[in-house]
This record gives structure tokens, C-alpha cells and sequence, in this order.
């Protein structure tokens, strides 16, 4: 059965070849009469005694074949011994079915079949090839040739290719060349871990693979090339996750003479042409939000607006009253659950341990409710009367029936642990609507983030970011307080895409590597490169880069960017349908002068 996720593809070319004249997705009640061959999988067949239905599957859909045991016995008996995912080629005549199944695209149609050619036999499966398999998920990727052939695997992967088709339709329209950049390049020790490619012919000493082409790109708007984009294979050696792969893709662009508005108009143009070619949806106006407001009220750089309940700080209402957790707290914040005040205990226990998950890491959630009636109770009753927590409903925008949960703490540990709760009561109260699409621009982020353990600045996005043109003089005297002249696109609380306008002076770019912690040695060694190409006439530029597999999952209306990957690794980041990463032979070691042996 063909599956309905929402969109479907209209293919308006020839697919006609000597095998076959036409697909298995495409025959209409016009096409009555015609004498037809297809070609395709077995994805099921029906023997009722004189008759035999065999569903033909290909890519584009699925045709039910008629075999008569009266008008040709002996095809009726090939047609019997068919086995699933056999594939073969029939040919017929187009008849309009008596009994029409409206959820087929050819579903007024069936072939009656006057040759039958197996042209190859298939093994049983190791799991059923439909929309609801009984195959895990290691299993499939094990087996992931077959797992793209189920419609919710194919129908991923075509939607990542319309994607795809609509990008590079948007940006050729707008005068961006499509070039490509090496994969084969220099490590750098910032960012995530690079993969290292030993040199055979260059003995110790390593490629690393690409986590971006970001100055490869910074180097073409050196050479002049004015508008660049690529759909690049990226590379990092990091811990994985749903939306994480070791190799993924982005939509990766630069421009020169441009200001942080060119490039915001630019693509959200191009967002905008998307949601529109390929969902239908008019998105309209992007809203932007500074990033001092979207970790206030949201506790996230990359805040869900779908859905308000915003965090609401309630210091100057809950101090003074010696109940010591809000006394010793940097922060106390809360937000308010619209009806939600008949939660039971047993609900409130289950989110104060959610709360104290390692990956959330709140010490504990402190609840009011302002019941229907009037009344409010709290878990904080003997610090607070209920004029005051009333007080706090106020403040919340708050109305009988309506829930508090406050959490305590130091700021930016208690804000982060807010808005992951914020998250899981919009996913609990059926809030964050797949069908809904809220995009959204932030904007000012911090240039550099302070890490205490090595005791030194780390650039927020990358070495290469301009400061704010109003923070400039503040970089060696109130680093911390610098803005980047940065952005991050969000739709549906998922960071897209995120850039910046670049450094183009090599005086700015040599300051920003010495507040960086860089020697003129250690950054000359690791971007001397990027540096000479500044003194020959650097043009002011700027870009961005999209997270292409993010992209076609939300598009899709997933989570998992798995699923939108022909070939992904699984959480271990293996292949396990080629079996890789595998040891190589031993001379290949030799070659590369490495020896495994223990020490």
C-alpha cells in the first residue's frame, strides 16, 4: 500500500526504455486499452483459485497484475510461484478494475497480463517491505538497500532531492556559482575533532577532512568570485545523536560586499522559496530576536516559538521569606502551564525527577497551583502565604486553573534546565505542532564564550566572525561584552542554519587570534594562508551555512536526520551494511608508516 505523508512528486518526463514503457505509478482509466510493459518488485500476490493479483512495485507506485487461470493456465501457474521482491517484467493489456482501491494513484487500473519474465529471483527479506515494518532499526540499516525501497525511506530520500533541486533553482537565480572546495585539507585545533587522513606519500603527516569549507570559501570572495555556494559533505568526530552524523551536508554560501542585512534578506528568500516550492507554505515575514531575549525568555539560543509559556523571573518575589533554595539562588524562574492546575502528585513527581535528570540537571521543581476554585496550593506553603504566591500567578500572567513550575539556581544553569522543561510541557500539552512552522532569525550573540577549565576565550561561532562595529574597542579591555556580528536561522526551536559576517582585515583577524590564545607563530602555522590572501584586497564579506540533513528532516516531518540519509551510520557511527570503519591489510600500514603494534 502506497503510503500518504502529505506531498506527493509529479513526474512529467519519459521513462520509457526497452524494458519497460511505462512505471508502475503512472497508468490512469485513460490509459484503457493500451498494451503496456512494466517493470518492478513483487510486493505481494493473491491466488483466489481461477485468478491471481500480483502488486507490481517501482519507485513511482504500485499496479495490480491480473492472471486468469482460464485464459492461460500456465502463466496463471508462474504467477503463483512468485515471491516477494522477485523482480520481473509483465506485459498486458490496461482494463479498468471492478473493485477500485482509491489509496493507489493507478487504483482504477489493473493490467491483464499476457507475459510474465522473472529476471531475477529474490531471497525472503529479513523483514516486510511496507510503510509499518517488523524490521528494528539496526536491522533495516543493516539491510538499508531494502529499507529504501519501503515508500517512508524512498519518499525521504526524493523530498531531500527536490530540496535539493529548489536550492540550487533559488540561488543560481540570485547569481551564486556553485563551486567546489578540496575535501583533502589542513587540521586546525578549533571547533570539534577533526577525521585525520594519513599522507602516504608525504610520511607523518596528515589531511584532515573538511568540518566546513568556511575559509576556502573566504578565499574565493578574495578571488573575486562574489556570490559562491556549494551542497558540501562535511566531516566531524563527535559523539552522535539524532540530528548528528559524521558526515552530514550543508548548504554552504558566502557573498562580498554585503552587510549582515544582505544576507539575512538573501536567505530568507531563499527559506521562503522553499517552504513555498516544495510545502506549499507561505511563511511570510522572518521576525528576528537578539539573543539576550531568546535565553531570557526561552533559556535557548534557539527558542520554539510555536508556543508562548515563557520564562518569568520571580527573584524580587520569592527573596526575603527563608526558604534557603530560593535565598541562595542566582536565579529563580518559572513558567505557567495554562491549565494545568489539575495535575496530580504523581504527574508533579514525574516532572521533578524529569527535572533532576543528569541531561537537565535542576536540583529539584517547585509547583503552585491556582485551582479553579480559587484556592492555590503550593509544595512551598509553609515559606509563602497564598497572597503571595497569588502574586506570582500575576506576575506569570497567571488565571485560576493555571500551573507554576519554578526552578532555582545558578543563572545559566537554571535557564538552560527552564527551557528544556518549557520544551517537555509544550510536547506533553500537544504545543509544538508538526504542521506548524515558526522561523525566526537571532541575532548579537556573544563573540567569545569563556571556558574555565583551560582558562581561556573561545570564539562562540568561529575564529573568522567580525565583532559588532560598536564593540570593537571593547575586544581586549571587555572581551566577554563583545557582539558578534552573527545570526542563527531557528524554525521550530532547531537551529537551520547560522553565519556571520566575516573578518576581512588582516589587523582585526590578527587581535581576534591573540584574544583567541594563538601565538603569531601558532597563527601564522594554522591560517598563514588566509592571512597572505588578506593583504592582497580582502572585499568585505559574509555567509551562512545550512544544515542540509536538519533541513530535509523537518521538511519530511521527523526528528531523526537518519532517515533522510541514504547510507547514515548508526549511533556508534558504523555502517553496518558495509561493515565500516574495518581494519585495513597490514601493508597498507606500511605504506602509511604506521605501526599498531602495542609499545
Amino acid at each position: 500500500m502506497e503510503s500518504n505523508v502529505g506531498f506527493s512528486f509529479t513526474f512529467a518526463v519519459m521513462l520509457q526504455t526497452k524494458l519497460r514503457t511505462h512505471t508502475c505509478g503512472e497508468l490512469t482509466i485513460k490509459d484503457t486499452g493500451k498494451e503496456v510493459t512494466l517493470c518492478g518488485w513483487v510486493q505481494r500476490s493473491r491466488d483466489l483459485g481461477g485468478m491471481t493479483f500480483v502488486d507490481l512495485r517501482d519507485r513511482y507506485g504500485i499496479t495490480q497484475l491480473v492472471f486468469n487461470m482460464e485464459s492461460n493456465a500456465a502463466l496463471c501457474e508462474t504467477a503463483r510461484k512468485l515471491s516477494r521482491e522477485n523482480v520481473i517484467q509483465a506485459r498486458g493489456k490496461v482494463t479498468e478494475r471492478q473493485s477500485k482501491n482509491p489509496k493507489l494513484k493507478t487504483g482504477d487500473v489493473e493490467i491483464i497480463t499476457s507475459e510474465l519474465k522473472i529476471l531475477n529471483a529474490a531471497s525472503t527479506p529479513p523483514f516486510t517491505i511496507e510503510d509499518e515494518t517488523d524490521g528494528g532499526e539496526e536491522l533495516r540499516m543493516k539491510y538499508r538497500y531494502l529499507d529504501i525501497r519501503r515508500n517512508p525511506v524512498k519518499e525521504a530520500l526524493l523530498l531531500r532531492a527536490r530540496l535539493a533541486t529548489e536550492t540550487r533553482n533559488y540561488l543560481n537565480a540570485q547569481g551564486f556559482a556553485e563551486i567546489e572546495t578540496p575535501v583533502l585539507i589542513k587540521s586546525t585545533p578549533e571547533g570539534a575533532r577533526d577525521f585525520i587522513v594519513p599522507s602516504r606519500m608525504n610520511p607523518g603527516e596528515f589531511y584532515a577532512l573538511p568540518q566546513s569549507p568556511q575559509t576556502f570559501k573566504q578565499i574565493l570572495m578574495v578571488g573575486g568570485m562574489d556570490r559562491y555556494y556549494q551542497i558540501v559533505r562535511c566531516f566531524r568526530d563527535e559523539d552522535l545523536r539524532a540530528d548528528r552524523q559524521p558526515e552530514f551536508t550543508q548548504i554552504d554560501c558566502e557573498m562580498s560586499f554585503v552587510e549582515r542585512e544582505d544576507v539575512l534578506q538573501t536567505f530568507e528568500g531563499m527559506v521562503r522559496h522553499l517552504f513555498k516550492a516544495v510545502k506549499g507554505i507561505d511563511i511570510g515575514e522572518v521576525p528576528r530576536m537578539n539573543y539576550a531575549d531568546a535565553m531570557k525568555n526561552y533559556g535557548t539560543d534557539k527558542p520554539d516559538t510555536r508556543f508562548e509559556m515563557k520564562l518569568i523571573e520571580l527573584n524580587t518575589l520569592t527573596k526575603g521569606k527563608g526558604f534557603k533554595v530560593f535565598e541562595d539562588a542566582g536565579l529563580v524562574v518559572a513558567i505557567c502551564a495554562k491549565g494545568c492546575a489539575e495535575y496530580t502528585r504523581k504527574q508533579l513527581d514525574e516532572l521533578t525527577d524529569w527535572v533532576k535528570r543528569p541531561q537537565i540537571g535542576a536540583g529539584g521543581l517547585v509547583y503552585a497551583k491556582w485551582n479553579s476554585d480559587g484556592n492555590i496550593k503550593s509544595s512551598v506553603d509553609k515559606f509563602y502565604s497564598g497572597d503571595e504566591i497569588k502574586k506570582w500567578f500575576v506576575h506569570c500572567g497567571g488565571s485560576p486553573n493555571d500551573l507554576l513550575l519554578i526552578l532555582a539556581g545558578e543563572k545559566n544553569k537554571t535557564l538552560k534546565a527552564a527551557g528544556a522543561l518549557r520544551l517537555e510541557m509544550g510536547e506533553r500539552l500537544g504545543l509544538r505542532k508538526k504542521d506548524i512552522y515558526n522561523v525566526l532569525w537571532v541575532i548579537d550573540f556573544p563573540l567569545l564564550e569563556w571556558n574555565a577549565e583551560v582558562k581561556r576565550w573561545f570564539a562562540m561561532h568561529h575564529p573568522f566572525t567580525s565583532p559588532h562595529a560598536d564593540d570593537i574597542d571593547k575586544l581586549e579591555t571587555s572581551p566577554g561584552s563583545v557582539r558578534a556580528n552573527a545570526y542563527d536561522m531557528v524554525i521550530n526551536g532547531v537551529e537551520m542554519g547560522g553565519g556571520s559576517i566575516r573578518i576581512h582585515n588582516k589587523e582585526l583577524q590578527s587581535r581576534m587570534f591573540g584574544i583567541l590564545g594563538f601565538t603569531k607563530e601558532e597563527a601564522q602555522n594554522q591560517f598563514g594562508f588566509l592571512m597572505n590572501a588578506f593583504e592582497y584586497g580582502a572585499p568585505p564579506h559574509g555567509g551562512i551555512a545550512f544544515g542540509f540533513d536538519r533541513l530535509s528532516a523537518m521538511f519530511y516531518g521527523i526528528d531523526s536526520i537518519r532517515d533522510v540519509i541514504a547510507f547514515p551510520k548508526n549511533n556508534a557511527g558504523r555502517d553496518t551494511m558495509i561493515d565500516s570503519p574495518s581494519s585495513i591489510a597490514e601493508e597498507q600500514l606500511k605504506e602509511l608508516r604506521i605501526d599498531l603494534r602495542k609499545k
